[in-house]
């Protein structure tokens, strides 16, 4: 079993929406109903969390490693083997994992920045990689450290895929901490694949923004099962459950802020229409 950490986590996990315009004398009030959750290793290695979808898949990840703390800003909430502190207290520490949407990404940091204590290390664990970094290297000082992570599965891929991966980038290794997490997460069973933020979503516009487009416009189409389903068309249903099983607002997301999807929709749609073509011209 890997040893316990030298460092406490910060995981932040969102239930609802913050204005896009939020700033940092706003944060109590556009947070009420969002939870902090950082993992502390001095309580043991057997407690989890439950506070959304990825949040409990990362939760599970790092519980192997850590134990949990939290802090809610609505109100105080009781949960089996949490502890719960303030937000200030949370922000002092050294490694902080971020996971928010995407689209409130940039006022969250904003928003946290003036808090965070020198020395510290943010992660981010978004889907998309340019704007984060962006983000982190406009407005957290260079006394703070940046690794930009993607993992590469969500809360039903994480259950039904024993290949997990992980895409990492030593964005601002400001404190030695990149080599310590990857070390980490691959002693879980992840493949860590170092990349460039750039090199990423490049990628990700055809692997990541094809089969969310795919899984959205299948479902609008009204795809459904039959008596006589294929082995493929199966997996079609499938990947309309796993793509439309995140919400719209991700989807959304990752459309509009990976700055090469929207080519990548265009050629899609050209392919669909040279395909049309083809059967014009037999049918002429």
């Amino acid at each position: 079993m890997m040893k316990k950490s030298l460092f406490l986590l910060l995981v932040v996990v969102l239930f609802a929406p913050i204005s896009a315009n939020a700033d940092t004398a706003e944060l109590d009030g556009q947070l009420r109903n969002h939870t902090f959750v950082y993992i502390d290793k001095k309580t043991g290695l057997e407690h989890t969390i439950y506070f959304g979808r990825f949040g409990k898949v990362l939760a599970n990840i790092l519980q192997k490693g850590f134990s949990i703390k939290a802090f809610d800003l609505s109100s105080p909430k009781l949960f089996p083997n949490v502890t719960f502190v303030e937000l200030d207290d949370l922000l002092k520490e050294k490694a902080i994992f971020v996971a928010v949407p995407i689209r409130h990404f940039e006022s969250i940091i904003k928003s946290i920045s003036p808090k965070l204590s020198n020395g510290t290390t943010i992660i981010d664990v978004c889907s998309v990689k340019k704007h984060p970094v962006e983000v982190m290297e406009k407005h957290l000082s260079e006394k703070i450290g940046i690794i930009a992570t993607h993992p590469l599965f969500g809360p039903d891929s994480f259950i039904t895929n024993n290949r997990l991966k992980m895409m990492m980038d030593k964005t601002r290794d400001s404190h030695n901490q990149f080599d310590f997490w990857k070390r980490f997460f691959v002693d879980q069973g992840i493949q860590v694949l170092e990349m460039t933020a750039d090199d990423h979503d490049r990628m990700a516009a055809q692997t990541q923004g094809v089969t969310h487009f795919l899984g959205r416009m299948l479902k609008e189409f009204g795809i459904k099962k039959t008596s006589i389903d294929t082995q493929g068309f199966r997996d079609l249903l499938d990947l309309v459950d796993q793509t439309c099983n995140d919400s719209w607002e991700l989807y959304t997301d990752l459309q509009l802020y990976n700055p090469y999807t929207k080519k990548m929709i265009m050629n899609l749609k050209e392919s669909t229409n040279t395909l049309d073509n083809r059967l014009k011209e037999l049918q002429s």
